[in-house]
Order: structure tokens, then C-alpha cells, then sequence
């Protein structure tokens, strides 16, 4: 590090020391260490020298004196001064008026200069008397100082008269001003009545909007000052007595910026350096050279010209590192770079002769000699021993390359590259190999192709052996990718066909196969057209609508290889599954067409179309569908379908149909009329209804069960519609008056009873059947339950009852228009449960074909019935017709006819019904001459005699 230029002493100075490259310094004295700093950096290769850094010291120091009353008339300016501090670093200034904090307010007739720090008041008023203290303050060290206070007393000879604008406080003629800082100018005027302050720039140019007036205009403030904010400025102090005006200059000044600087540079011995750096600044900034920190002189073979330093033949002793210096009064800029200085023999280390190199017959062969070399090297050529000369074929290029022209195979063989220069020499040898030329034997062709199908695209070739081939496929100018599923590389190593699988209309275009070898590269092209179905038409518009029929039209979509051949025109509506064909004018639409009348559309129905196209592919997508229109609405033509009715209560005419679609009813306000009359009479009754499939037509008057003709029309809007043919319709029938006699129940089970009664054969009421009730309990509504039977039935078995319960029943008849009277109550008590136990220890044993089966009686509880016999069911595995055999005993002896295995189950019978079974037992038939064992008491049969059969239960049903 050095100060002020001279080189600090680290070793023997006590408070400075090195930190790193930094310089730290501990208890700062002004004295000493004030001053220019500036660091310089060295290594093996070089020294360069940091910026120069100021370091100064912020002090303030202010001498305090007893000051005398300052004596001014009402209406008078006066300035009081602050006085003159000594100090370094900025300073700002303000006045205490009589005691601290008590700061003087500025506005238009007061104001504190930070330049002088005085205080001006343009026009003294009585509030003004008082003590005034001046406040300084240094902005680096924070430090204060006061002065003394400054009386300020009112005279009493009378006040002053109004006195033109006097202007105590002006900037300079002249202002310099850095680029980038904030300038302030500072003007104010004494005067009666008080100034008003004015700004404006001598060249008559508004101000930009970044200036800013403070302090009623007194302080002007530039900020970012720039080379165009240079200039006159005039300040305007006017009150109604008269004028006054300073004025002054801002000039511009800028410290060096580079605009130009060099890079480091390596370069051979002997080479010329040539390195030029460039700077503004205002003024223009002067340059130097430094090498290693040391200034630099034009000499014999360094010039310096401004920022441009040239080495004509540069030397080892040149290397180093360089600083451009830039410079003028408001400061210095440096650049470094470091230039090297290279010597060395050749060495083709990095740059060796290809081991083998490829030609095609015919072509054009170089081979470069490109050793690294300080300074460059001389190189000669030879083949095998011969050196090479130059000729009509082979050149000797300047940088050393080889070239021959119109190779043949005589041309083949090793070559050898011998560099020089004044470090050594070195060399490099290669291969060269002439082959035959390739040729593309089978290249793609042209084609037309589906949609869907797949193709190969044929690319042979007879080449070289001694050539490496590789094959790739381009597709409209972009190399087709490995990863498209759509795309197979095929033929093995002497061809590059491609395959392409389900072709689709996007793998149109051109196909280039690229065949590389070591020494060319060739190509085939094709056109490839794939057609396929038309593309979806579009902008179908419905240009006219009545109440049957559409007028549309549309745009083709594209043809996709194929002229279209024609359209299909479909629709849908809310009352449709998907789209419909549609019947159209012209009945079949050529490709040529755009326009058709779709015919036999229904009345008052929102439709909606799309348009197909067909080619000699197939029919294309879909068009977009069209807005959805209404059909005009037209006069019914529909009439309702399958009318009938009957039933309903005395002297009710029912009537019913099946309503018409909604699609079908052409119109608002759709109803239906209903025309009858009694059978064989000529006058109609119509009545009319909106309510869809019924109406009830009531008269006193209609006879029971009398016949009428109905017919049932539709109408809306826009009028009636037809009706539909005549029906003959029966009235109302009354209940049946009769009641059944002969009324007789018993139980079968404890689940069912059997109800009889004797029918009504000579009722005057029509009779459709009759009607069993039954319940269990009067006060037990939920018991009760309710069977019918056809007339012609006198009896009915009624199940799902409880056991050992007792219910009561009655009978009726009925018929459309209800029950008819009913029986007197009767009253039976179903059977008791049937057992609820399986028999138990059962045994068996099969010899043969004869199965033997033994069983305990099965004891029944008291509220079951008594058994009555046995049943034992079977049937052979994988079949279900079920066999049963019963008995009174507790055994019983079954010949199984086949030879099969076969499940076996045993129940107990009871008045009850069937009690509970056994598990299934599965009975395994080895053969019709194996013998059996009982299952249970293994011990009673001997085991010599006996295949012991295992007994396995199931719970499946048979």
C-alpha cells in the first residue's frame, strides 16, 4: 500500500497492518493518515494497482462571542449571519428563535441558507423580535455547535416604506456539476411588500419534471444532473415596487467511464500487440500505460498514441499484466489484462493426422497440418519416403494443409506432415484410403395410399466394404424421431426402408432417405399422398324453415386426397337418441352440392343439423352442429292411438288413450277432444281436455255397464287435427249385490289353510271373481291380508301363516266397480310347527348297490305336531332331479341304481308339514360290489368286511 504516492512501511509501522489485501489501520490521526491511498497487487505474472481511495477527516470547530442586538424598523429586511466555522464534511444549518427547540419556521419572508447559513427575513414584522441562535451540524460526525444568540429589537422611529426586491442570497456566475449529483441553487430577496421568487432557464426551455421548487420557490433542485441539464439559469425576485434578476451558469463535468477496453492477450513471439482502451468524461480524460505498476514509455518498439499502446515484436520480457489509465481532474479509471508471451516447438499432440482417413474416388481430399507452435512452423509434406511438390492435383496450401484434388486409389497410402521452427521439430503421419464410389440401388418412389393401411419405403444400397453406412429418414425437412410408434426402421444393415404403420392423414408430405458414409452422403426422395375420409364440413346455417321442412346450406371441408362424392345430412332432437338420417331434396347430395331441403321434419319442434361428406374412402367426421330452430307450428295431424277406458265409479263414463308425443302435437295450446254417444245413437257429445290419456265423463243418467261410442281427436292453436277410429267403451259398472254362500275353511299346515264357498250364479251385477280376507287379530290391522280369484274359482289354499294360530275370514264378490257385500266372519286354527329337530344319530352302510339307513325317532316339543312318518330324499351329484321315499319306520333301505356318488337328507312329516332335515350327507360309491359301514358306531360292523365310508355334512339344499 502506499499514501499520497510513497510506499507504507507495514514492517515498522505499529498501528497499520495487512488483513488479506486489505490495509487496516487502528487509532486514526488526522495528522498521519489523512491523505490518497491506493493498493497494489502482485503474483509471478504481474502487479496491477487498485483505484486510488481518499480517506479525510469530518471535524467542526465554532468560536462563540458575545454578539450586539441587531436594530431594524417594522417593515425592514435584515440578515442575521450564523458566522464561520472551521470544519471538513458537509454541513447543515438552522436558527433557534429565543430558546431551543424552538426552530424559526421558514416560508416566503423567512429562509436559512445552507449555503452560508444565515438567516434572512425579507420583511420584519413585530413577532420577529427575539433572540435568534445559529445550529451547525456536521453531517459525518453528527457533531453540533450553537452560537452565540443574536438580538433582534424593533427601532422606534417609525417603520419603512415598501422598497423594490433587494437579492442577498444568489448562486455563482459560474456552478459546476458532477454527472448523477443533486444540484441545489439558492435564491432570496429582501424587499416590501415581500418577493415572489421565479425560476426559468436563459435558453427560454421549460424545465423537465424531475426539477423541484422548495421553500416558496426559493431552493431549485436538480436531481441525476445530466450533460443536457448544463446551462444559463435566471432567478426573478418581484414584488408590486419593482424587480430584480441574477443570473448564472451550470457546467457539466464527468468523471472517465470506459466505453473501450482490451482483453487479455496470448501471443506467439515475435507477434505485434496491438491493445487500444477508450473513455468519456468532461473533460476528456488523458491516458497512460502501466506494466506490472510501472508507468510506461514509448520506446523502439512500444508506442503509446492516447489510449492505444502497440508492441511492434513482442518477447518474452513483454509478458505481464497491463493497466489502461483514464483521467482527468474528477477522477481516474483502470483496466487490466494480461498478455502472455508463448515459445514452443511444434507439438501435434493435439492436432494429429487422422490414423485413417476415406475418399471417394474423385472427390477432394485435405489434410491438415496444424501443430501448436511459438512461432508458427514451416511445414513439408511426403508420401510414404517421397517428398510431395506441388502439381495439377496437389496443393500446398500457406498454413500447411495438404490438398489433392480428383483422388485415385493410386493416391492411397501413408502421409507425413514435418514441422519446424527455431524451438524443434516434429511430425504426424495418416492413412489415406480411396474407396469406390456408393450408389443407391432401390430409392422410394411416389405412392397414393389409405388411411389406416401401412407401407415400406424401400432405400438399398451397393457401397464400399471397407465404409461405414448409416441410414436416417427425414419427413418434410425434420428428421423422423426413433420414438414414433408410427415409424420402424427395416432391413437390416445394407438397406434403410422404412416402415409405416397405420398411416394417417397427417404423414402426408416428403420423404428424403439420407444415406451417410465415411466419405459422402446421398439421398432419395418420394412424395407420399395419403388419403382418407373427408374432413368435417362446416358453418351449416338453416337459411329458411316452414312447418315440415329445413333449407341448409354449408362449406366443404377438405377433400383429404379424394373429391367428395356426396353429403348425408342428420338431425336431432330433443326427442331423439343421438343423431337420425334425415329425408332430403335432392334425395341423394353430390359433392358438388351445398345446399339441400330437408323434407318431412315434424311441426313446432326445435331441430338441430350436421352435415357428413363421403369420398370413395369413407364418410368423414362430422360438421359442427347448427343452432338449434324451431319448425313453423301447423294444425295436429296425429290422432291418439289405442283408445279404450270402462271401470270407474256409478255413472262414470271412463275414458283413456295413449297421448299423443310432444314431438307430434304441431303446436301451443295442445288439448284433446272427446266425442261419445250411447251405442246405436246418432248425436255426438264432445267434451275437451288438456289432461294427457284419461278423461272421466260423469252423468247421472248413465245406465250401469251401457256401451258407448268414443273417439278421441287433438287439437292446438293452430285448429283441430283428426280423431282417431271408433271404439265402443262400457260405462261404469255396480258392485255385485249377492253374497257367497256355503263358506268353509280347514287347515293343511301350520302355514296354510284351504278357504271353499259356493259361487253366485244368477247375480244381476256382472261378477269378475271373488275376494278373501283373513286376519289374525281385529285390533292387529298389519295381520290382516287379502287374496282374489277368478269367478269361475271357488276355492283358494292360503299360505305363509303362523302355526297354532288362529284366523278369522270373510268372502265377497267383485267386480270393476268394487267388492260386494260379504260373508258372516268365520274363524280356523292352522296345524301346529312342524318338528323342529333333524333326526339324529344317523347311520348307514352301502353294499352294492342297496344303501341301508338308520335313524333315532325324532321327539317332538309340545307346541309341535305329532310326526307321522319319515321322508328321505336323494339325488345323484350333478344332477338335480330330487328322489324321495317315505316311511313310517326309522330306517328304510334305497337301491342306488348307477354307479355314482349321491347326497342323502332325512326329515320327520307331521300334520304341521315337514320338520327340520339333516345335513347333507354325501355318499361316496366306490363300486357296486364295495361294501359299506354305518356312520356314528364305527364298532358294530367289522372293519374287515367294510370300506369305512366318510360321512361329510353340508348345508346346501338339494
Amino acid at each position: 500500500w502506499s499514501l499520497n504516492g510513497t510506499l507504507i512501511d507495514l514492517r515498522a509501522d505499529q498501528r497499520r497492518r495487512l488483513s488479506g489485501g486489505n490495509l487496516v489501520i487502528r487509532s486514526l490521526e488526522r495528522a498521519q493518515d489523512a491523505g490518497i491511498y491506493q493498493c497494489t497487487a502482485f503474483n509471478l505474472l504481474g502487479a496491477i494497482l487498485s483505484r486510488r481511495a481518499s480517506l479525510q477527516f469530518a471535524y467542526l470547530n465554532f468560536k462563540t462571542q458575545t454578539r450586539s442586538a441587531v436594530s431594524v424598523r417594522e417593515g425592514q429586511g435584515v440578515v442575521l449571519l450564523c458566522g464561520t466555522p472551521t470544519y471538513a464534511g458537509d454541513l447543515s444549518f438552522a436558527w433557534v428563535f429565543n430558546e431551543y427547540p424552538y426552530f424559526v419556521q421558514q416560508d416566503n419572508r423567512r429562509f436559512v441558507s445552507q449555503e452560508t447559513g444565515n438567516l434572512y427575513i425579507a420583511k420584519v414584522e413585530p413577532s420577529d423580535v427575539g433572540n435568534y441562535t445559529c445550529v451547525v451540524v456536521n453531517r459525518i460526525t453528527k457533531g453540533k455547535v450553537l452560537s452565540s444568540p443574536t438580538p433582534l429589537v424593533l427601532r422606534t422611529d417609525g417603520a419603512m416604506g415598501e422598497y423594490e426586491p433587494k437579492i442577498e442570497v444568489h448562486f455563482p456566475d459560474m456552478v459546476p456539476a458532477a454527472k448523477g449529483s443533486v444540484v441545489t441553487l439558492e435564491c432570496f430577496a429582501l424587499g416590501n411588500p415581500v418577493p415572489e421568487i421565479t425560476w426559468r432557464r436563459a435558453n427560454g426551455v421549460p424545465f423537465p419534471s424531475k426539477v423541484k421548487m422548495k421553500n416558496s420557490n426559493v431552493v431549485l433542485e436538480i436531481p441525476s444532473f445530466q450533460q443536457e441539464d448544463a446551462g444559463g439559469y435566471e432567478c426573478v425576485a418581484e414584488n408590486k415596487m419593482g424587480k430584480n434578476t441574477v443570473k448564472g451558469r451550470l457546467s457539466f463535468h464527468a468523471k472517465p467511464q470506459w466505453v473501450q477496453t482490451m482483453r487479455d492477450s496470448a501471443l506467439s513471439i515475435e507477434e505485434r500487440l496491438f491493445w487500444e482502451c477508450k473513455a468519456n468524461g468532461k473533460p476528456k480524460p488523458s491516458y497512460s500505460w502501466l506494466r506490472n505498476g510501472e508507468l510506461l514509455a514509448t520506446e523502439d518498439r512500444i508506442q503509446i498514441e492516447n489510449g492505444a499502446l502497440t508492441i511492434a515484436s513482442v518477447n518474452l520480457s513483454d509478458a505481464g499484466m497491463y493497466q489502461c489509465v483514464a483521467e482527468n481532474k474528477h477522477g481516474i479509471i483502470y483496466f487490466s489484462a494480461e498478455l502472455v508471451v508463448l515459445a514452443s516447438p511444434p507439438d501435434f499432440s493435439r492436432s494429429p493426422l487422422r490414423a485413417l482417413l476415406k475418399a471417394k474416388a474423385g472427390s477432394a481430399v485435405s489434410m491438415a497440418c496444424k501443430p501448436q507452435a511459438y512461432p508458427t512452423a514451416i511445414s513439408t509434406w511426403r508420401k510414404g519416403n517421397e517428398v510431395l511438390q506441388s502439381t495439377e492435383r496437389i496443393s500446398l496450401l500457406p498454413d500447411g494443409t495438404l490438398r489433392i484434388v480428383n483422388v485415385t486409389k493410386m493416391d492411397g497410402g501413408n502421409y507425413t506432415c514435418l514441422a519446424r521452427n527455431q524451438f524443434g521439430t516434429a511430425s504426424t503421419t495418416g492413412r489415406l484410403l480411396v474407396t469406390d464410389p456408393t450408389r443407391i440401388t432401390q430409392g422410394p418412389v411416389d405412392m397414393e395410399i389409405i388411411v389406416g393401411e401401412s407401407i415400406v419405403l424401400p432405400c438399398q444400397i451397393a457401397c464400399d466394404p471397407a465404409l461405414d453406412v448409416s441410414f436416417s429418414w427425414a419427413f418434410n425437412g425434420q428428421l423422423l424421431s426413433k420414438l414414433d410408434p408410427h415409424y420402424e426402421h427395416v432391413g437390416g444393415s445394407a438397406a434403410g426402408d422404412l416402415m409405416i404403420r397405420n398411416i394417417q392423414l397427417k404423414h402426408a408430405g416428403k420423404y428424403v432417405c439420407v444415406v451417410d458414409t465415411d466419405v459422402e452422403s446421398l439421398s432419395a426422395a418420394a412424395i407420399l399422398i395419403v388419403k382418407g375420409p373427408p374432413g368435417a364440413p362446416d358453418g351449416v346455417t338453416v337459411e329458411e324453415i316452414t312447418d315440415s321442412t329445413a333449407q341448409l346450406s354449408w362449406r366443404p371441408g377438405q377433400d383429404n386426397g379424394s373429391p367428395i362424392i356426396s353429403y348425408i345430412v342428420q338431425t336431432k332432437t330433443a326427442f331423439t337418441v343421438g343423431w337420425q338420417a334425415v329425408n332430403t331434396v335432392p334425395e341423394v347430395i353430390d359433392g358438388n352440392t351445398l345446399t339441400a331441403t330437408v323434407v318431412d321434419l315434424n311441426a313446432w319442434v326445435e331441430y338441430e343439423f350436421r352435415v357428413l361428406a363421403r369420398n370413395s374412402v369413407g364418410v368423414g367426421e362430422p360438421s359442427p352442429a347448427s343452432l338449434k330452430t324451431r319448425t313453423e307450428d301447423a294444425v295436429p295431424d296425429t290422432a291418439p292411438a289405442n283408445v279404450g277406458g270402462g271401470g270407474g265409479s256409478k255413472s262414470e263414463l271412463v275414458i283413456t288413450w295413449e297421448p299423443v308425443p310432444e314431438e307430434l302435437q304441431n303446436g301451443d295450446g295442445f288439448g284433446y277432444i272427446i266425442a261419445m254417444r250411447p251405442l246405436g245413437e246418432l248425436t255426438w257429445t264432445h267434451a275437451v281436455t288438456s289432461a294427457p290419456g284419461r278423461y272421466v265423463y260423469r252423468n247421472e243418467s248413465i245406465p250401469p255397464f251401457s256401451p258407448f261410442n268414443i273417439k278421441v281427436g287433438a287439437y292446438n292453436v293452430k285448429g283441430q287435427g283428426p280423431f282417431s277410429p271408433v271404439t265402443t267403451v262400457f260405462s261404469a259398472e255396480e258392485e255385485p249385490s249377492g253374497v257367497p254362500g256355503g263358506v268353509w275353511a280347514q287347515s293343511i299346515s301350520a302355514s296354510e289353510f284351504e278357504v271353499s264357498w259356493q259361487t253366485l250364479s244368477d247375480s244381476p251385477e256382472r261378477v269378475l271373481g271373488y275376494e278373501v280376507v283373513y286376519w289374525e287379530d281385529d285390533t292387529k290391522p298389519e295381520t290382516m291380508g287379502k287374496v282374489r280369484v277368478p269367478a269361475n274359482q271357488y276355492t283358494v289354499n292360503i299360505s305363509g301363516l303362523k302355526g297354532y294360530t288362529q284366523y278369522f275370514l270373510t268372502v265377497s264378490a267383485f267386480n270393476t266397480a268394487g267388492t260386494g257385500p260379504r260373508t258372516p266372519t268365520i274363524n280356523v286354527t292352522t296345524k301346529k310347527s312342524p318338528p323342529g329337530q333333524p333326526p339324529l344319530n344317523v347311520e348307514w352302510n352301502l353294499i352294492g348297490s342297496k344303501l341301508t339307513v338308520h335313524w333315532d325317532p325324532v321327539v317332538t316339543m309340545e307346541m309341535e305336531s305329532e310326526v307321522t312318518g319319515y321322508q328321505v330324499s336323494y339325488r345323484r351329484n350333478r344332477h338335480r332331479e330330487i328322489n324321495t321315499v317315505t316311511t313310517n319306520l326309522t330306517s328304510v333301505e334305497i337301491i342306488l341304481p348307477a354307479d355314482d356318488d349321491y347326497t342323502i337328507q332325512i326329515c320327520a312329516l307331521s300334520d304341521g308339514g315337514e320338520g327340520i332335515p339333516t345335513e347333507p350327507i354325501n355318499i361316496h360309491k366306490l363300486s357296486m360290489s364295495v361294501r359299506g359301514s354305518r356312520a356314528w358306531r364305527p364298532a358294530t360292523i367289522p372293519l374287515s368286511l367294510l370300506f369305512i365310508i366318510a360321512l361329510t355334512a353340508m348345508r346346501p339344499t338339494l
